[in-house]
């Protein structure tokens, strides 16, 4: 049980009456919590520079460095919760698989997974199989004080689908391939990486972790009948298995409008909203006892002052209503933003919500 709880599994930490936590529970919060996926680098010089060098998938075993980057928003933007600096193929690096992040690519396995005898290269994720979260972790918390920390993982279907496909993906063939023609197989993959991903995000939680997000980055390419048969069981495991902890968690992906409710049904507390679905449309779908998340286009962000305003104002009275709301872009943040249109971004949300 981390420190993080009470016997009762309600947080007990000075994050607990944080406008983020407070937002996930669903209950008045002072303004509109903020925060950006991705925040931690990609748009940030400090953050360059301080990986110069560094592969990606090395950076983010080196625990110093992780909790420098993850701080960086946080004191360049006052946003109202971090997010633990990682990649989402990290538990399967750090259980063996031969991979490696190539930049202007993105994940590439060397040597995919689509037969039964290929699921020899998923075992068990063990805490010291990534003991440098712990220790990293343990360094932003003591940093953090009262502002949460959001620790993530890829969804089963996400991981999945970069473990068949061997890397990024625009169709999904092999990975579909399995799904349909041998739902077996399918269903023992999922189901070994809902243990790896639960796994991970309990190391997380254990060590510090306020909230965790589960990204199912690519869950957008299915449609609602596979996602419910193939794909949400696996999800609902991840949940369950950290359901107990008492955190917040949320579930995002993109393109992913048809299903929001069948995310919303996976298990999550918060179920983070793209771009393309207005906020109030998005809670229709989702039905009543969730907080939502999202949900400004993150190219907007290069737009003139006046039109962020104008865009973020469309969010925030969408969210009008809105059992929860913590705004966020509806994607990460897009690497050549400005980091001060970031900063403005999140004055004036608090601002426009101040109660």
């Amino acid at each position: 049980m981390s420190a993080n709880q009470s016997p009762a599994g309600q947080q007990q930490t000075a994050t607990y009456d944080s406008a983020f936590m407070k937002a996930c529970r669903r209950e008045p919060v002072p303004h509109t919590p903020v925060w950006f996926m991705r925040q931690a680098g990609r748009s940030l010089p400090e953050y360059h520079k301080a990986r110069t060098g560094i592969p990606m998938l090395e950076s983010c075993t080196r625990p110093e460095l992780v909790a420098e980057i993850t701080l960086q928003p946080v004191r360049r933007h006052k946003v109202d919760a971090a997010v633990y600096f990682s990649d989402i193929v990290v538990p399967l690096k750090a259980i063996g698989i031969d991979l490696d992040i190539k930049p202007g690519v993105g994940p590439v396995v060397a040597n995919p997974i689509r037969t039964r005898a290929d699921l020899a290269q998923l075992r068990d994720l063990t805490p010291e199989d990534v003991s440098y979260v712990t220790e990293a972790i343990g360094l932003l918390t003591a940093e953090l004080g009262s502002t949460p920390l959001i620790g993530f993982a890829g969804a089963p279907f996400t991981l999945a689908s970069y473990l068949i496909e061997g890397g990024p993906s625009r169709t999904y063939e092999n990975a579909k391939a399995i799904m349909y023609g041998d739902p077996e197989l399918w269903t023992d993959l999922l189901d070994r990486l809902a243990d790896i991903t639960s796994a991970f995000l309990k190391v997380q939680i254990e060590a510090g972790a306020s909230a965790v997000q589960v990204f199912d980055s690519w869950a957008g390419a299915l449609a609602p009948a596979d996602y419910r048969r193939s794909v949400l069981p696996a999800s609902a495991k991840v949940f369950q298995a950290v359901e107990g902890y008492g955190v917040p968690r949320i579930h995002f992906g993109v393109g992913t409008g048809e299903l929001l409710g069948l995310m919303g049904e996976a298990g999550a507390d918060v179920v983070g909203v793209d771009w393309r679905v207005p906020l109030d449309e998005a809670a229709r779908r989702v039905g009543p006892g969730k907080a939502l998340q999202g949900n400004l286009d993150p190219t907007v962000l290069f737009a003139s002052t006046e039109a962020v305003e104008t865009k973020t104002r469309e969010v925030l009275d969408a969210a009008k209503g809105l059992e929860g709301h913590i705004f966020n872009l509806g994607h990460g943040v897009m690497p050549n933003t400005d980091p001060d249109s970031l900063t403005r971004l999140v004055e004036y949300v608090h601002t426009q919500t101040g109660r």
